[in-house]
């Protein structure tokens, strides 16, 4: 067997060794079987890349595997963002091949694959084309491969959601940080468009990333950072390897958090656009959110950690907005699958619709909430499945955590604590992608959030 894993968000592994040209043929033909089964070989099937090491080359490879098995293919003209190519599965009613590894370190590669709803593929979805890895090569009809760029659809798409000329009317100077990702030639682009008015950095597609890390956090953002601090009255936007996920930095040069963003958004599209409908987050996301929501008069529904849930509760309830803590977001009329071009002109959207700066949409959430909010993540080695029961049976059996009682347990995804000070929580929970064990913790006071922090190292497992 390949030892080939579908985890939360596709299959990824280092470059020239598991992936290899053989696992990548693997792989192809299995998805290939996949959509043959379910849907004829009829059905196109568009595969895209983004800026990585041989990301144009494997996904050429798996064009022509899946053309020689008989299907149609569309083979981006040029890199794409995941969210295009997800878009384009839609309107296209097609299924999708990105071959990315997302935010990870530059030696890795992937294959995302996209049903024709647009959203991250559900467990039985990847267990079927698992359970097809080792099967022999079929033939199912006369396929080929045409060129095809995806972005036009897209940006009309984009002009039905935002308000640019709106945005064209912020004082805010706006510095986009291209990272080296594939939102280079698609944000920026957007933007010129419309005529609105950009400074950049890092705006050259580099498989090393920089040196750094393909991940909108602020360790990576030095320099964008560095740039609005410099830059009067300016805020910072980037996205990360295939521009899914977002990173913002506002006037004081501060790194605004996701679950900020997606309630700063969940507030602006429910009182200046008038959508209706829930929240869909993460059992990781900020009690922020929930607060928020209550506020507004908005239900909430929460999803285990990973995108591919709220994808799926966002199919199934057509929420305002669905949001995870690590920097994805969707919202109502778009598609199921995070987009971290959209969130980034959705916030720009939100500062010109209020005419005010960044941070002071920060200032007035807390206001509104009644609260801040703190959180944390430690990331731990495991070695097995065993290690990771024990730990999780630790949690599972805790009746206090540093002197507050625990009032509420939620197993959903791994096992969730709630503190009897109602502000507070723990989560533990194993890695989808990674050999860890991540625990999560929120606080109402960086205090408490320092000695969560410090009881939480100091636990022995």
């Amino acid at each position: 067997m390949s030892g080939i894993k579908f985890g939360t968000d596709g299959w990824r592994a280092i470059i020239d060794k598991d992936f290899n040209r053989e696992n990548v043929i693997k792989v192809c033909r299995a998805a290939g079987k996949y959509v043959y089964k379910n849907f004829g070989c009829e059905k196109k099937i568009i595969i895209g890349y983004d800026p990585r090491h041989k990301a144009d080359e494997f996904s050429y490879l798996g064009a022509e595997v899946l053309s020689e098995a008989g299907f149609e293919v569309l083979y981006s003209d040029k890199i794409v963002p995941t969210p295009v190519l997800a878009y384009n599965a839609k309107i296209l009613n097609a299924c999708a091949l990105m071959f990315t590894a997302s935010h990870n370190p530059p030696e890795y590669l992937g294959i995302k694959f996209i049903p024709d709803y647009a959203g991250p593929a559900t467990a039985e979805i990847t267990d079927e084309i698992v359970s097809y890895l080792e099967d022999s090569p079929e033939k199912y009809g006369q396929g080929k491969i045409v060129k095809y760029d995806f972005s036009t659809d897209y940006f009309r798409h984009l002009e039905t959601l935002i308000d640019f000329e709106k945005i064209k009317t912020l004082k805010t100077n706006i510095i986009y940080d291209g990272l080296y990702s594939a939102s280079i030639g698609y944000f920026d682009k957007l933007l010129d468009l419309h005529g609105i008015k950009y400074d950049t950095l890092h705006m050259a597609h580099d498989p090393d990333f920089g040196g750094g890390m393909p991940e909108p956090k602020p360790e990576y953002l030095k320099a964008l950072i560095e740039k609005v601090k410099a830059t009067p009255e300016s805020a910072g936007f980037a996205n990360d390897g295939d521009s899914d996920r977002f990173g913002v930095i506002n006037e004081n040069g501060e790194y605004v958090t996701p679950n900020e963003i997606i309630a700063i958004l969940l507030i602006h599209l429910t009182k200046n656009k008038h959508l209706k409908g829930p929240l869909v987050k993460t059992v990781g996301a900020s009690l922020l959110l929930d607060i928020t929501a209550q506020k507004l008069g908005v239900d909430v529904i929460e999803t285990a950690v990973g995108f591919k849930h709220v994808g799926e509760a966002m199919r199934k309830f057509n929420p305002v907005i669905g949001g995870e803590e690590s920097g994805g977001l969707s919202i109502q009329g778009h598609i199921p699958e995070k987009d971290g071009i959209l969130a980034n002109l959705l916030i720009l959207e939100a500062m010109a619709y209020y005419g005010k700066p960044l941070f002071e949409l920060q200032k007035d959430l807390e206001a509104f909430a009644g609260c801040r909010f703190y959180n944390n993540r430690i990331d731990l080695k495991v070695n097995d499945r065993t290690e990771v029961q024990k730990v999780l049976d630790i949690f599972k059996t805790m009746e206090t955590a540093y002197g507050y009682k625990i009032t509420k347990r939620d197993f959903k995804d791994g096992v969730k604590l709630y503190l009897d000070d109602g502000r507070g929580w723990i989560l533990v929970r194993p890695s989808g992608t990674e050999p860890l064990l991540r625990i999560y913790f929120e606080s109402d006071s960086s205090i408490k959030l320092e000695e969560l922090n410090s009881y939480i190292k100091d636990m022995s497992f």
